[in-house]
């Protein structure tokens, strides 16, 4: 048997740096430091934060007047903020400072007099947030089906912004079907999708092509986890998305004598190495190598807010 390990996999610069905030929130402030929503989409991380103080909310009336609260990585609207400011809270913003960029483009779109589409999933806290930043409608655009179903004017002044985390390939659609329906369509083409998920996306490509399985690392609701999955299985290998060793099914193993393996952005490196663990023990009878794939080096900075007094963080770009 044996185990390929892709490179870059696991940890962002985005989530290391909202992760970092939180912690150094909770050393500033002491506990409870509220959160809203998870502060990235991992459970493992959430439960560590919550052990060490963090409480999770996912409505700001479950936060006491004066309190700290720190936004996730995924960024909030508009709304979140001032209804935060009316509370009297003292936020933290630890939105990604991609996710920030995105939605200071859909600010200037539509400042500069566009109507604004959306690129992304519904319901996905980045999504409603990079959503609710403008003060107008805000058409979202799931799949290339959504977009013969807009129904606007053909001579309205477009623009498109798009969530951080989608397919490369998907988002490549879908963007060359609304230039082709809309052809003074103005947006960032693929660059709105983050520097961590391309570069995740295409090592896992390459990955797929070397092995007979891949499993990626990552939680349920990880949305550039999913999408792991689906570039493995779209490069024809079977694929299956793991939260940690107790997911894993011997049967899977049984006609796949070389396993890829991954992890989405929020994913710790301690999870993926427990299920290199758990491999290695159903491996047991048989030889086992563990082979390490080269892959894009990740090594831009993020600063964190000001009022949390820290110097940059390593991590991020090179694609």
């Amino acid at each position: 048997m044996q185990i390929v390990l892709t490179q870059p996999r696991g940890f962002c610069a985005g989530v290391r740096r909202a992760i970092d905030i939180v912690e150094r929130a909770l050393s500033l402030h002491g506990t409870p430091v509220y959160v809203f929503h998870e502060i990235v989409h991992n459970q493992w991380v959430v439960d560590d934060l919550r052990s060490k103080g963090a409480v999770f909310v996912n409505d700001l009336a479950e936060v006491p007047s004066g309190a700290v609260l720190v936004f996730s990585a995924h960024g909030v609207s508009s709304a979140v903020v001032d209804q935060a400011a009316r509370q009297g809270l003292h936020t933290i913003d630890a939105t990604c400072p991609l996710v920030s960029k995105v939605h200071q483009q859909a600010q200037r779109f539509v400042r500069q007099g566009h109507t604004l589409l959306m690129i992304g999933h519904a319901g996905h806290e980045e999504v409603v947030g990079t959503m609710g930043q403008v003060n107008t409608a805000v058409h979202l655009v799931s799949e290339v089906a959504d977009v013969h179903k807009l129904d606007i004017p053909p001579h309205t002044p477009l623009a498109y912004v798009t969530q951080t985390t989608l397919s490369l390939d998907d988002t490549r659609e879908i963007i060359a079907a609304l230039k082709a329906r809309f052809p003074r369509i103005v947006g960032p083409d693929l660059e709105g999708i983050c520097y961590a998920t391309q570069n995740r996306q295409i090592a896992v490509r390459r990955l797929a092509a070397q092995v007979d399985m891949v499993l990626v690392v990552g939680a349920r609701n990880s949305s550039n986890s999913n999408r792991l999955r689906e570039v493995a299985e779209r490069s024809g290998v079977p694929a299956h998305l793991v939260q940690d060793e107790n997911d894993l099914r011997a049967e899977w193993l049984q006609s796949a004598p070389r396993v890829g393996l991954t992890a989405g952005a929020s994913t710790p490196e301690l999870l993926v190495q427990r299920v290199v663990s758990a491999l290695q023990a159903q491996a047991s009878a048989a030889p086992l190598q563990i082979v390490h794939l080269a892959g894009a080096r990740e090594d831009v900075t993020f600063r964190l807010p000001p009022e949390l007094g820290a110097p940059r963080l390593p991590m991020a770009r090179h694609g």
